[in-house]
């Protein structure tokens, strides 16, 4: 781009022109712009409109798309793809990125949003026509329509002094002609100023998480309701019952905790009001806590508060009273839910779950718990957290509706926490412009050295219908979403198997260092060893099998010499040791390989069904020959672990014989995976996820093919 003096004066006139243009046809009323006025509009972006262009366009076919967009989610959109009939095939027959990027106007700028569309056929397709002798990259003339583009969106963002209106939608469609893209078609929208609703007063989250006291309104002092189930498994995580009140007409204590009237009826402040009756009695309650402003945080329980067409008008009338409660001094309650499964909260010492613990139990798995999930479903959680316990997360929160709190809330509540590494969130639907609430709180979270793990549902129509129904949720636009989250920074996973393994690799992984992408991989089984080097690409990213420096394979030579498998086995990258290694060898070759400065990551089969392996809990043909030897990988692997800052995955692919191994080896914080084209796609997607928020942090760093900056 020019940068003279005279360009930015030039620039700021043409910007000027564009903002009165859309001023004064918003003040006239109109939703559209006349051929003239858009023309000039046109113009003031650098570029020309040419009703004809088209058809002298070179190549005839190459056609690019260029719009800001207004989603309900995010707000302004800037997006980049192909025009003509290539826009006309599905997002989903390209690969991710390919046919169309996306970011939110205010996560981006000019390069990087060029950088992005680099990755798209319609970039690859100018280039290739560039590649022409005599017909150069038009970047720059991109470059300065991007910035034009950001520029004019940013004087009709909400929140922008002046401005009751916003673009809907300016589109482009632009061909190259003589080397220079023109205009060959645009439209123009404009549409009202969304409104945002009152802010929430976040801080009370503490109130939420961390109550010193806390009450309960729906107990049974006969049966055992999910109230009951709430306030015995409050107690039996340590809550202290001193601590808590129930509100319950007509009982001085159940379960020895003290009962009072009502909320007029308490002696002194709530941090923390869990709600448990039935949907009907909700409304007046909600109104009745409102008015006392007796208590800090509220938690809705109830299902039936506008999952249902018959809910919502009353849903809404009740959302839209504690919004207006927000403007009061003091912010008035917040409210989590409704039709949420609660809230486990280890520092706050509660579970205010309705599942027993019995059937969900929760022991401490790490040193110290460093993780959160967040969940519009709590069936969500329950079976993440069920199938894997080494998840355990510090907090766990299920948000239901978002009748108050939002996803962007408490993204950006942990955002700001310093004791939380990793962040896993479940997502059927965001509120108005919460979207960028939350890709903000992605980004300011990634920088501050995050990992935050994404799944939405609804990528299907049949999946976005599921979705609104179950939690109240708007689904929204699943392409815009992927790619304006994980352009803030977030890891976004393609279905649920992809979020376990992606939230547990980087909860075990968080603090590996992520040099580069140069893996090691190493099996006693050839299988493994392909099947790893297969699995290094994913979705346009791809890591790379390190060559092996001289010294690492004069040492593996030695290691396999030792153990009497130096004719079996050619040293390679990767590299299949023999059925008849056993765990020293292993182990030693895995060291070989992370002390390798040419290697950045390693994944080491553990061939637990090979004889030679100390495997079994158990051994019965050769006693002591199991996971009680110290000479087994269970105690030799973790101290290895320990000593490398690079990231080390052991994979474990047999059965339920060999769960004790693996159980052993997750307690002590080895990260383990129980196939190994799972554990290497996981490794890949982290990796690149790794890279790109050092790229965040230090733009110096980017990848051309990064997501983000």
């Amino acid at each position: 781009m020019n940068n003279s003096p005279q360009s930015h004066r030039s620039f700021a006139r043409d910007l000027v022109r564009a903002s009165s243009i859309l001023a004064d046809a918003a003040a006239a009323g109109r939703a559209s712009l006349p051929a003239a006025e858009l023309a000039a509009l046109v113009a003031s972006l650098g570029l020309d409109l040419h009703a004809h262009a088209a058809e002298r366009a070179e190549p005839a076919a190459f056609q690019l798309t260029l719009a800001l967009a207004h989603t309900r989610e995010f707000g302004l959109v800037l997006s980049a793809g192909p025009g003509g009939l290539d826009a006309a095939m599905p997002p989903g027959d390209y690969r991710r990125d390919r046919h169309s990027v996306h970011a939110a106007v205010e996560l981006t700028d000019a390069a990087d949003f060029l950088r992005l569309f680099r990755r798209t056929i319609a970039c690859r397709k100018l280039e290739a026509w560039a590649g022409v002798p005599g017909q150069p990259l038009p970047a720059a003339q991109l470059e300065r329509c991007f910035d034009a583009l950001l520029a004019l969106a940013a004087c009709c963002a909400a929140g922008a002094a002046g401005p009751r209106f916003t673009l809907d939608v300016l589109a482009l469609s632009l061909v190259l002609a003589e080397g220079t893209l023109v205009v060959a078609d645009a439209r123009c929208a404009l549409a009202p100023l969304q409104q945002r609703p009152h802010p929430r007063p976040i801080a009370k989250i503490d109130k939420l998480l961390h109550p010193a006291t806390l009450g309960i309104v729906g107990v049974s002092a006969t049966g055992m309701n999910f109230a009951r189930i709430i306030l015995r498994n409050i107690i039996g995580s340590g809550y202290a019952k001193e601590r808590i009140t129930i509100l319950r007409p007509g009982e001085s204590e159940i379960d020895g905790v003290r009962c009072v009237e009502s909320l007029r009826a308490l002696t002194g402040r709530l941090d923390l009001l869990i709600v448990a009756v039935n949907a009907d009695a909700v409304y007046g309650l909600v109104d009745e806590i409102i008015a006392t402003d007796a208590v800090d945080a509220v938690m809705l329980i109830p299902g039936g508060l506008g999952e249902t067409p018959r809910s919502r008008e009353r849903a809404a009338a009740m959302a839209a009273r504690i919004n207006a409660a927000h403007e009061r001094p003091g912010g008035g309650p917040i409210f989590l839910g409704a039709n949420c499964l609660g809230v486990v909260s280890h520092p706050g010492s509660y579970d205010s779950w309705f599942i027993p613990l019995e059937r969900l139990p929760k022991p401490q798995k790490k040193p110290e718990r460093s993780a959160v999930m967040l969940s519009q479903s709590g069936a969500f959680m329950i079976t993440r957290l069920s199938q894997n316990p080494w998840l355990d997360p510090r907090y766990m929160i299920a948000m239901g509706n978002q009748t108050d709190l939002t996803h962007g809330d408490l993204l950006g509540y942990f955002a700001e926490r310093p004791e939380i590494a990793t962040i896993g969130i479940y997502i059927e639907g965001f509120r108005d412009l919460d979207g960028l609430d939350f890709a903000r709180a992605v980004r300011r979270a990634v920088r501050s050295g995050k990992d935050v793990v994404v799944y939405k549902a609804g990528r299907t129509d049949a999946g976005a219908g599921g979705a609104l129904g179950h939690t109240a949720s708007i689904a929204g636009g699943y392409a815009v979403f992927e790619s304006v989250v994980r352009h803030a920074g977030a890891i976004v996973a393609d279905d649920v198997m992809a979020f376990d393994d992606l939230f547990y690799v980087a909860g075990a992984l968080h603090a590996s260092t992520i040099a580069g992408q140069r893996l090691g991989a190493i099996s006693g089984a050839g299988f493994e060893a392909v099947s790893m080097a297969d699995a290094i690409e994913v979705d346009g990213f791809a890591m790379e099998m390190g060559g092996l420096a001289a010294a690492t394979v004069d040492r593996v030579r030695e290691i396999l010499k030792a153990k009497r498998l130096d004719a079996l086995v050619e040293v390679a990258n990767p590299i299949d040791i023999n059925p008849g290694a056993d765990d020293e060898a292993h182990l030693a070759i895995a060291e070989a390989f992370l002390d390798d400065p040419n290697v950045d990551a390693v994944v080491v089969a553990l061939d637990p069904t090979a004889p030679a392996v100390r495997a079994l809990e158990e051994s019965r043909l050769r006693p002591g020959y199991d996971l009680s030897d110290p000479q087994g990988t269970v105690h030799l692997m973790p101290p290895l672990v320990a000593r490398h800052a690079k990231p080390v995955i052991g994979v474990v692919d047999a059965g339920k014989l060999y769960d004790a191994m693996c159980a052993r080896l997750m307690d002590q914080g080895v990260c383990v995976f129980r196939n190994c084209a799972r554990a290497t796609k996981a490794l890949a997607r982290y990796v690149e996820a790794r890279l790109a928020a050092a790229s965040l942090r230090d733009p110096s760093k980017a990848n051309p093919e990064s997501p983000t900056r």
